[in-house]
This record gives C-alpha cells, sequence and structure tokens, in this order.
C-alpha cells in the first residue's frame, strides 16, 4: 500500500501511514482512533458512541429509519447519540476506506458549550445523527490533529488542545445546535435524551412506554412522537434493536454462550432472541459465535 500513499490526498496519506490493518486502530490520544477497511462492506447493524468521523478516502452510508446519511471526503458524521443503524461502507485495495473518529467527551463538551455561551443559532430541531459539508476551519482542525498522532509526545502535549479544534468548529457548524441541546438541557430533545441514557444503561430490563414518557415529563402520545422524530423508531424497536447489537458484542467476546447472552440483554426467551437476531444480522447467533471463534484460532 505504501507506493500509492502519494496519490492519497495529504489527510488520507497520513492515516494510511498510522494504520497497520482494517478494522478501528487505537491512538496515542484517548478517545482518538482511525477507522481502515480494503474492501466494501455490505450494509450492516451498528452502534456508533457519540462521535465525530470524518473520512478521508472512500465513502459511508448511514441508514437510519427512512433516512440516509451520505458521508465521504467532503463531509463529517456528527452523531450526538448511541443510536442503533445500519451502515454500508465503500472501499477497496486500490482506494481503502479511511478516515479518523473523535469521541464525543461529555465533559469537555460541557465545559466548551458553556464557554461559548449563546450563539444566536437557529431553534432548529436537532438531529441526534448527520453528515455536514467540511467547512476550511475543519478541514484544518482535522489535519492538525493528524499530524499530532505520529508522535506520542505531542499528543500528549498537544492532543487535548487538537481535539478542542476540531469540537469548536462542530460546535459553529450546522450540527452545533445538536450538540449544545446535549448539554443545555431543555426541550423535547433534552428529555428523549434523558430517556435513551437510561435505556443504553438498563438496556436488559423491562420499560413500559408509560414508564418511559413519565421519566421525559410527557404524554404518553407526544412521547411516542418525539422519540420516533429523533430515533426513527419506536421505543420497542429500538429496545430491541439495542438488545440485539449489545448481544452481538457480548458473543464476538467469546464471554457469553448463545443463552447466555440472551440472557444478558434481557430476552426470556431464548428461542425468540434466536428468530430476532437472525431476522436482524442475518445469521443466527450460534452462526455468528462459531465464526467469531475460527476467526480468533
Amino acid at each position: 500500500m505504501s507506493s500509492l500513499l502519494p496519490t492519497y490526498p495529504p489527510l488520507a496519506r497520513t492515516i494510511a501511514a498510522l494504520t497497520k490493518a482494517d478494522g478501528i486502530t487505537q491512538t496515542h490520544l484517548p478517545g482518538v482512533s482511525l477507522l481502515c477497511l480494503r474492501r466494501h462492506q455490505v450494509r450492516t447493524p451498528l452502534l456508533y458512541e457519540p462521535s465525530l468521523t470524518v473520512i478521508a478516502l472512500g465513502r459511508k452510508v448511514g441508514y437510519l429509519g427512512d433516512r440516509e446519511i451520505h458521508y465521504n471526503p467532503g463531509h463529517y458524521l456528527v452523531q450526538t447519540l448511541p443510536l442503533p443503524f445500519e451502515c454500508e461502507t465503500h472501499g477497496s485495495p486500490e482506494a481503502p476506506l479511511l478516515g479518523i473518529s473523535v469521541k464525543l467527551d461529555p465533559a469537555l463538551l460541557s465545559e466548551m458549550v458553556m464557554t461559548m455561551g449563546d450563539t444566536g443559532a437557529p431553534a432548529l430541531s436537532p438531529k441526534p445523527m448527520a453528515s455536514v459539508a467540511m467547512t476550511e476551519g475543519m478541514q484544518d482542525a482535522v489535519a492538525r490533529l493528524a499530524d499530532t498522532l505520529k508522535c506520542e509526545t505531542e499528543c500528549a502535549v498537544m492532543g487535548v488542545s487538537r481535539i478542542r479544534e476540531v469540537i469548536f468548529e462542530a460546535l459553529k457548524g450546522e450540527q452545533g445546535p445538536a450538540l449544545r441541546a446535549l448539554v443545555n438541557g431543555q426541550g423535547h430533545y433534552s428529555r428523549i435524551v434523558q430517556v435513551l441514557s437510561k435505556l443504553h444503561v438498563n438496556f436488559a430490563d423491562e420499560f413500559t412506554v408509560e414508564q418511559l414518557a413519565q421519566r421525559a415529563s410527557m404524554s404518553v402520545s407526544t412521547f411516542h412522537h418525539y422519540f420516533k422524530q429523533i430515533t426513527r423508531a419506536s421505543p420497542a424497536q429500538y429496545l430491541k434493536r439495542l438488545r440485539l447489537i449489545k448481544a452481538q458484542q457480548l458473543l464476538s467476546q467469546q464471554d457469553h454462550n448463545v443463552n447466555q447472552a440472551a440472557l444478558a440483554v434481557g430476552y426470556r426467551s431464548v428461542p425468540q432472541f434466536s428468530r430476532d437476531y437472525k431476522r436482524y444480522f442475518g445469521e443466527s447467533p450460534l452462526q455468528h459465535r462459531r465464526q467469531e471463534q475460527m476467526l480468533q484460532g
């Protein structure tokens, strides 16, 4: 791959030099990771943590309910909530998918939002996941962050400042209101965020829509409307997808067999779990676990 690096754009060339294999590469800077995939990956269920994802080469298409979210070298993805969604990745040996991901640290985001104060941004309905056009400021900030990753000492000294630059540019961008809504704690969006946070911690528990609506201080009909507007799924659909992705993670780690994984994520019926799993991922949980065992030798 090294012989092709000169033909890459500068950011892609930097990322390629720092990645040795397909998948996610952790860096010397906590919360910053590199993405590389030298093949096409079909539409697959995923769960991203709140983050900013910048694509330097290749492209991705996210599917959230009826929305298609395209992000490529001209755009970056702002994910403010850990939403189950589906993603297709376009990469090849000649033109791999190369990107950089910056995790949104709640404490840092809160401090920056409070320091910036009221920006007078329009009160549009925030989106939990959206593609934003790259600005010159964001391009420069990401390039500086990527260059910092080359040196462990520079990461230790300048890393946090480089992350702040990138988040600052995102706060000034189209999705700035969605990022600020996470901190300001106002409106329907913030109330749904609080409910989603509870679900992600207690996904194995049983909840009724009435209980969730009460936690959000909304009527059931109002809660259902705003929940579906934000997540593109009903509360029951969202919780099912969340449980299935959590189960997949447990099976991939080889810590649980199929029965244990089903119970750990809140299923009371293992056959029902297996049916839901196969419908969502296209293979049974047993097939998935066996494939993981083969890959791990």
